[in-house]
């Protein structure tokens, strides 16, 4: 009995020291986003060089030096060495005078890319932060929506679950009457054309309750529970042209729902071979389960799916014939680019903060622009997919 007593007493202890280090982590995080963010806590978002605008807007550098000059367009930030500075939102205001705003037209519909992997580790957060970032500096009106619990994206887009106490998708999706619109649960970002769909632990309520809600036999939720992320989603329709949906790193029903919801499919891959034997479970697995879907009437149709290999080391022997293995099965489903392992992403996210974020001047010249060539290269080969599903072609 002194034992057993003395067994609680140890498991007791254990929670109070892990719920003390939890909020003291929480506690001082804050403190440091509120040092880089004063007075509200709240992100900004840089200014941005003339050619980098002249690469989102899609013309050349002196084109856009030439509108300036003859007083057309919007009104740069101009240093005393004269160079122009933009916000993101001038960016916006380019592409409404020179009439290349990208944003779906008629017949188009809505692109839903989720990114997924069974093994944590893999850069499938990382991907989704920066590809959606991107999309949204490039004018597409973009949605990031983070399913997983554990928040990853939500903290890095400058939201910390525990302390400001955003509502995540669970709201939308859960099955009693407290369910709310999704309209009530976006948030803002600090990217004009980005908005994003928090999460918090609070999803993994929807692990539980799916079972439950599939055995009852008065309703159908459960049994449709595949259908709720895509009738959510439906809810805002017009006012996207792309969700890109961080999936948690577990085959449960949230990235089922989210599978079933997509449009697109992209499977990060660290080229390990510990980790494409997990994934070679994680596509079994995934493939069973799917069939029982469509064998209950659901018809999982993708436009595209595509295997993104991430945290690549160029010069790693082992990392090129893992590579060289993949593409010798499926070549047609694996993304030409590759997202280079760097320690400029790294670094960034000490700041709680993405390559298309971050000063330039904050690292040395060659580390960052070896990342972004990497990172740019990526995310529009995905846009070209994107808009390969639109029918459009790019010139």
């Amino acid at each position: 009995m002194n034992v057993r007593r003395a067994m609680q007493d140890t498991v007791t202890s254990f929670a109070d020291i892990i719920l003390e280090q939890g909020g003291e982590i929480s506690s001082k995080l804050d403190m440091l986003r509120m040092e880089k963010f004063p007075p509200n806590a709240q992100k900004t978002l840089r200014l941005f060089p003339l050619a980098e605008v002249a690469q989102f807007v899609g013309v050349s550098p002196s084109y856009l030096k030439k509108l300036h000059l003859q007083g057309k367009g919007v009104e740069p930030s101009v240093t005393s060495t004269g160079r122009r500075y933009y916000t993101a939102s001038q960016m916006d205001e380019l592409r409404a005078l020179l009439d290349r705003v990208p944003h779906r037209r008629e017949g188009e519909k809505l692109q839903v890319l989720a990114v997924v992997n069974f093994k944590g580790g893999s850069g499938k957060t990382t991907t989704s932060a920066h590809l959606a970032q991107f999309l949204a500096l490039s004018g597409y009106r973009v949605l990031a929506v983070d399913l997983d619990p554990q928040a990853s994206l939500t903290a890095l887009y400058g939201i910390q679950p525990e302390l400001d106490e955003k509502p995540s998708f669970y709201e939308a999706i859960r099955y009693d009457d407290g369910r709310r619109s999704i309209t009530e649960i976006i948030q803002p970002t600090n990217f004009p054309n980005l908005h994003i769909v928090p999460a918090n632990l609070e999803l993994q309520e929807y692990e539980y309750e799916t079972p439950l809600a599939m055995q009852r036999k008065d309703s159908m939720d459960g049994k449709l529970f595949y259908t709720r992320i895509g009738k959510a989603l439906a809810e805002v329709d017009d006012q996207y042209d792309v969700v890109v949906i961080d999936c948690p790193p577990q085959l449960g029903y949230l990235t089922l729902t989210a599978l079933t919801a997509a449009t697109s499919v992209l499977i990060t891959v660290h080229p390990q071979m510990l980790d494409i034997m997990s994934m070679s479970q994680f596509l079994l697995m995934l493939g069973d389960i799917l069939k029982s879907v469509e064998g209950a009437g659901v018809n999982v149709s993708l436009d595209w799916f595509r295997y993104l290999i991430t945290r690549f080391e160029p010069m790693d022997v082992p990392q090129q014939q893992m590579v060289g293995f993949m593409q010798s099965m499926f070549a047609q489903q694996m993304m030409k680019n590759h997202m280079v392992k760097t320690t400029a992403v790294s670094d960034a996210g000490l700041t709680k903060q993405t390559l298309y974020e971050v000063e330039r001047s904050q690292f040395t010249s060659a580390t960052y622009d070896r990342a972004r060539e990497a990172m740019d290269l990526v995310n529009g080969e995905v846009i070209e997919l994107l808009e390969h599903s639109w029918g459009r072609r790019r010139g």
